[in-house]
This record gives C-alpha cells, structure tokens and sequence, in this order.
C-alpha cells in the first residue's frame, strides 16, 4: 500500500510542476507585452516570435499535462484491475469482495455513491448487497433519497453498460422518475458477468457534476466489473464448498455415530478383500481392533475360508443373500449370522457390504435349554429366561411327589455286561422321565434304576398338583406296556410307583461347587414308602393324594394300614386302577383298563 501511494504521488507532482510552468510562462508573456508597449514608445521592437514561441511552448505543456493526467488516471485504472486479480486469486467470503469492490468502484470513478446488485440464484430477482453514500431505508424505500430502477434492469437484462452525463436532461430516462426527481446527473452503470451471463451489477451517480464519468471510465469500470464478477462467483463457489463439506462432515459424524449405535457388526470390503469400513461392534465381534485397511484374511484369520465362500458367492449373483457361519476361535465355537449385499458402482461391484449378528451366546443358550428339557418340563423351560435358578429362596409348600423304581432290577442286572446294563436302563429312564414331563413335573433325581418327581414347585407352581402326579404314575404304567411290545420277553420290567401330598422345603442343597433343586420332608418320604409296597405295574396313593384326586379316579383301598417309619403316623393306602367315566375322554383310559385286565388274567 505504501508503494502504491509513493508511486502514485510521482504522477501528481510531475502534474502540479506542468501547471506551475503553465502559470510562470503565462506570467512572462504578460510581462513581454506590458514590455513591447514601453520599447515601441522608445521605437524599439522585441524579436519577431518571441510572445508566439511561449504560446507554443504553453500549448506544449499544456498537452503533455493532459497525458500526464490520462495516464495517471489509466495507471490507477490498471492498479484497482491488478487489486480485482488479487481478490480472484484469493478465498475470501462473498461479503469481504463486495466491499473491496465497491471501496474499489468508488475510489476508481470518484462517485458521489454507489450500490452493488446480484442475482439471487433461486429466484433471479436482483437484491442489494452492499452501498456506499447510501443509507438502508434509502435502499428499502422509505428514505429521502431516490433509488432509480430503471438504468440498474436495463444493464441486467442487456447485459450493455451505461454512460449519461446529464441523465435528468435526456429523453431515454425521462420516464425514470427517481432520475428526474433526484435531478441525478452523471451515472454509470456496469454489468458484471462470468461466462457471458449476468450476476449483478454495479451502479454509481452524481448529483452534482455533469460529465464526470467519460467513456474512459466506463471501459475501465466494465473491464473492472468482470473481473469482479469472477472474484465474486470464486467467493460464493469457496463458501458453497465450505457448505458442502460441513454438510459432508456432519454426515460423516451422524454416520459414525449411527455405526457406534447399531447392535449389529457392519463390515465392508472392497474388490482387493480389504476392509473399507467396521463399526466397534463388528471389531468386538471379531475379537480384533483396527481392522480397517486391512486384508480380511488377516483381519479374520479363523473366519476366511467361510467369507471368502460368502463374498463369491455375492459378487456371483449380485443379490442379498443371508448365510449362517460357524467356525472355531480360541477354542471355542462362534456362530454368526451374516446378511451380504453388493456394493454396485456405476458399471460394476465394488465391494461387499455384510451385516453380522454373533449368535453365539444364543445358541448355547439354546443348547443349554435342549439340555434342561431334558429334566424339566417345557412350560418351566420356556420361563427359564424370568427364573434365577442359582439363587432360589427356600420354601415350605405343600406338593406332590412321585417316586417310581423298577422291579426286580437287581436279579436282572446279574447277568448282563455294564453296556448293555446302561442301555436297558436308561431305556426305562427316559419312558419315567418323559412321563413325569409330560404333565410338567420336574425330575428331581435319578437313583440308579429309581426316579423321583415333583409336582407345584417354586419352579412349576400347580394347582391340581395331585391330579398331575396321578396322570403321570399311570401314563408310565400305559408307556411300560407299550414298551414291552417291541422288548425282548428278558428285558420286560415293570415299575412299582407311590405318590404322596404332603408339605416339603423346596430349595437349592449342595456346596459351593454343586448345587442342585430338591424337595426335603414328609412328601419325598411318604412316597418312597408306598412305591416300596407297590407291586409291578402297580401305583399307590396316600390318603392325602386320593382325598385330591378321588372325583376323577377310581382307586382301592388297601386292607392294612401302614407305618412309613418312627415318627410318622400309619398311611392308609390305595391302589390306582383307572380314571373314573365322564371325567376325561381319551384312549389313554380305556387302553390302560385293557391292560390291566390282561394282568389280573
């Protein structure tokens, strides 16, 4: 800036020497002619010339202070062009090059005001940005000054500038009425453009000087006004970028922070099988940090057989497809769930993109569940999830227990080899087992060639309780005759079964190592004894149970009664012998009373 001034003062004191010299030769020709009017009265002449070669040498340095003065002006003309050049080169926001150019516009024209008009780039409509010597009510309207319309649409719509030194006097603008009424009298009006297409336009006015701008001027301005326009499209398209890329960013973040909340691992991998994107939850899955830029096959090690099945068979068909993965890590087996995608560019895949699930928790949980069925009914399976089994209170309540052991095991037991032992076993087991299930009892225990169950527990609460116990004891007599008929006459054994109500302490018994749920008191008693005085096939009942389960079974007293040990008072038995008419329609009834009878015989 400092150069600019020094620079600039040169011009202007080469100026003010020309009009001093203008004025000292003007000074000698009058003192010449005040001179030649004395020597003529002596009759002395000056040298023929001597007035006229000042006049010539006046002219002279008159013209070369008129060039000096235009290229002054041309000069400072070219430096605001050079500042323009700079604002294009330079980032800056739209509003800082808008009042550059109009300090610029100003300094350049020497105009009493001006204003700057662009085109909104949704609507078309040309809107003020930035004025000098203008205040905003003037702009909006409702000021004293007049703002004329009228030259500032013509140069939008044309795209032509314009030059008036006396617009308030010449007939094209009569009909502006802030022209005449403003009584405006040198304006200048320039388009700025980019590409041959109109982006505003920048005015300037005088109301007191006529002929203040000249053509000069307006070349100048209009050269200038171009390369304005493009400081000023480089200034909106560096602020549409900024734009862009926050939206971007913000994008990226909201992505970022849908990746961190999304359940499911999301992998991405690209044509070369690098990983191109991995949420945390997928890093989590795979036991792995940092996977990102990384070959899956080193990324996964375990799992790259499987996956490179998968990304074949996606990129084959370019359809979703859903798979199941099972494969071994740190000696332990993972299952996923995996749901692949192709990543379709403009002419072919990507990549691939997979949602995984690790299912592995659930499947042994599942296998866990498999494993319960086998000892507990399904009903309390299904309710295990709501159950803390680890951690059950004890408990006094009244329940039913059913104990049932095979017949002449021991004798039969002699002459078999242990494996063929175990397999007969566990043959009766299971038919004891599935019967006690069957009506959602829970096997308490297994005791050799014994099994006991539990009816209305913490863990299967019941109201006919007693009833349940009874159905079960006879739907295992009902599955011992239907056994028999595929066994081998040797392997033909029969339970004896005793059930009793009672109250008992329900809770977990063991050590910290092992625990397990059991029944302790007068019902796990009670009914030990009377499956020792049950015959083959035979179930018997207390009186407790049979006062519960009378009006649907019929039953035989026994004769005697009995003493289950010290401490206890005698228990009047029964014997079971089927489910009363009426109460229950089923063939079970009437296929247990066909082979009962067949016994009697």
């Amino acid at each position: 800036m400092a150069d600019n001034q020094a620079n600039d003062q040169q011009p202007q004191s080469m100026t003010s020497m020309l009009r001093t010299v203008n004025k000292q030769i003007d000074d000698s020709a009058n003192l010449l002619r005040n001179q030649q009017q004395l020597l003529s009265q002596r009759g002395v002449n000056l040298p023929s010339g001597a007035i006229e070669s000042l006049k010539a040498v006046k002219k002279r340095l008159q013209g070369l202070e008129r060039n000096m003065t235009e290229n002054q002006k041309e000069l400072k003309s070219l430096r605001t062009l050079a500042i323009t050049t700079a604002l294009i080169n330079g980032s800056q926001k739209t509003d800082e090059v808008l009042n550059q150019v109009m300090d610029e516009v100003v300094s350049l024209t020497g105009a009493e005001r001006g204003y700057i008009m662009l085109k909104n780039p949704n609507t078309g409509e040309l809107e003020f940005r930035v004025a000098r010597g203008i205040n905003q009510s003037d702009l909006n309207g409702s000021g004293g000054m007049v703002i004329s319309r009228t030259i500032v649409n013509k140069v939008a719509e044309t795209g032509e500038p314009v030059l008036t030194d006396n617009a308030s006097g010449e007939t094209e603008w009569q009909n502006a009425n802030s022209i005449v009424g403003f009584n405006l009298r040198s304006i200048l009006a320039v388009p700025l453009k980019t590409n041959d297409k109109v982006v505003g336009v920048v005015y300037c006015d005088n109301s007191l000087l006529q002929g203040l701008f000249t053509q000069s001027e307006m070349d100048v301005l209009n050269a200038f006004g171009n390369q304005a326009a493009v400081a000023l499209e480089n200034a909106r398209l560096f602020e549409v970028t900024q734009s862009q890329l926050a939206e971007v960013t913000a994008l990226r973040d909201r992505m970022m922070n849908l990746f961190k909340s999304i359940a499911s691992g999301v992998l991405t991998i690209d044509r070369e099988d690098e990983v191109l994107v991995c949420n945390q939850t997928m890093e989590d899955i795979a036991g792995v940090d940092g996977i990102i830029g990384m070959p899956i096959a080193e990324a996964l090690p375990a799992a790259t057989d499987a996956l490179h099945d998968i990304l074949s068979e996606v990129r084959s068909s370019q359809g979703q497809i859903t798979r199941n993965l099972e494969y071994n890590r740190n000696g332990r087996t993972r299952y996923w769930t995996i749901i692949a995608s192709p990543l379709r560019g403009e002419y072919d895949t990507q990549g691939v993109a997979m949602v995984i699930d690790d299912m592995t928790e659930q499947r042994e949980s599942e296998y866990r569940l498999t494993e319960a069925r086998r000892y507990l009914p399904e009903a309390l399976v299904r309710n295990m999830a709501t159950l803390d089994l680890t951690n059950i209170p004890s408990e006094e309540r009244e329940i039913t227990a059913m104990f049932a052991d095979v017949r002449g095991f021991t004798s039969f037991s002699e002459n078999l080899e242990p494996e063929e032992l175990m397999r007969v076993i566990n043959k009766y087991l299971t038919i004891a087992s599935d019967s006690i299930g069957l009506f959602e009892g829970i096997v308490d225990k297994f005791m050799g060639d014994a099994v006991t169950g539990l009816f209305n527990t913490q863990l299967n609460p019941q109201m006919d309780h007693a009833n349940r116990a009874v159905q079960a004891a006879m739907q295992l007599v009902l599955d011992l005759h239907a056994m028999h008929e595929v066994l081998p006459e040797d392997e033909r054994l029969f339970y004896g079964i005793g059930v009793h109500t009672g109250e008992a302490v329900m809770g977990n018994v063991g050590g910290m190592g092992r625990k397990e749920f059991s029944a302790l008191g007068d019902a796990p008693d009670v009914c030990k004894f009377l499956q020792e005085q049950a015959g083959p096939g035979e179930v018997i009942i207390s009186q407790a149970t049979f006062d519960l389960v009378a009006n649907g079974w019929e039953c035989e007293r026994l004769d005697e009664h009995v003493r289950v040990k010290a401490g206890y008072e005698d228990v009047v038995c029964y014997r079971v012998v089927k489910r009363k008419k009426g109460t229950i329609t089923s063939l079970i009834d009437d296929e247990l009373l066909a082979l009962l009878a067949e016994d009697d015989d």
